[in-house]
């Protein structure tokens, strides 16, 4: 094969994969076909298939491509180390979130197209590559969850509810909220979700606020 097809070559595959990212963003997996994405490639279907045999095959070459540019900011964990107490450290946690998947708009579609639409399979590629987000900030917690500063003594659990609370805190503030409070008065009020207030015991202590029981049957 000669240089100039081997970049005509690359050139459409690269061309596949930004249409197809583009596509499934926007449609989900369901709702594209490879007609569609070959449109808007340039190319036509049976090049799609050289490349990609099947659709779920493309899919997943987008997924994964999208996957590989989530990066953790130094500087971002740093501000969570030298965090003096547990409400400081889950703040400038959310912030690093933040920083690293709210500027990704077309990767969250994806992962949430994905949760919906391929199932359990797709769970081994989203492990691999946000593992570490998971894994690294949840040690940076830990110390404020073993001093109970924390409603839940598993820091890995804790980075698990922050993700999701500022995955989806855009479109439920739309949806049910009139106005914008900003950022980081919804990351404030998650924060006070997430910590133990230091003049009333919480759930670590094992003891159950007397106004909660009232409610009780």
């Amino acid at each position: 094969m000669t240089e100039k097809s081997k970049t005509k070559r690359g050139g459409a595959e690269e061309r596949i994969l930004l249409s197809a990212a583009d596509l499934f963003a926007k449609l989900g997996y369901n709702g594209v076909s490879t007609r569609d994405i070959a449109a808007g490639a340039g190319v036509n279907e049976v090049t799609i298939y050289r490349h990609y045999p099947r659709k779920r095959d493309l899919y997943l070459a987008v997924l994964d491509a999208e996957l590989q540019q989530v990066k953790l900011r130094g500087d971002l964990l740093g501000r969570i180390a030298e965090a003096t107490n547990g409400p400081t450290a889950l703040e400038r946690t959310l912030e690093l979130v933040a920083a690293t998947l709210l500027n990704k708009p077309e990767l969250l579609r994806l992962i949430q197209f994905s949760a919906l639409e391929l199932g359990e399979d797709i769970d081994p590629m989203l492990r691999k590559h946000l593992g570490q987000l998971v894994e690294v900030v949840a040690r940076y917690l830990e110390p404020w969850a073993s001093k109970g500063e924390l409603h839940n003594a598993n820091a890995k659990t804790v980075v698990l509810a922050l993700i999701s609370m500022a995955v989806n805190y855009r479109s439920l503030h739309r949806l049910f909220l009139s106005g914008d409070s900003g950022q980081q008065a919804i990351f404030k009020a998650y924060v006070d979700l997430c910590c133990i207030s230091s003049d009333r015991p919480g759930p670590a202590t094992g003891h159950v606020p007397e106004e909660m029981l009232r409610g009780l049957p």
